[in-house]
């Protein structure tokens, strides 16, 4: 008796976690708003140039994979970016 409400409790806590995960999945497909890579630059970029961002972070700048497929330079990856002047 003791293992048929244990069974129970399990796979209803296995059918949350299920349906959860996959409305969660059907909700992020059907967003309006666009990607953060898809946005378009803010009118005053916080980073005007390459070397700018590297002294204010201490990180180099990085392209996405999306970038490098379409064979971006490391310049035009910065201004879709950041919308910097570089």
């Amino acid at each position: 008796m003791n293992d048929d409400k244990t069974l129970e409790m399990l796979m209803g806590i296995i059918d949350d976690a299920f349906n959860s995960h996959y409305n969660k999945e059907e909700k992020m497909e059907t967003q309006t708003e666009p990607s953060p890579q898809q946005e378009q630059p803010a009118s005053n970029p916080k980073y005007t140039c390459i070397a700018e961002y590297m002294e204010q972070t201490g990180k180099r700048f990085r392209m996405t994979k999306d970038q490098k497929q379409r064979e971006l330079t490391r310049e035009e990856a910065f201004n879709e970016t950041f919308g910097g002047t570089n």
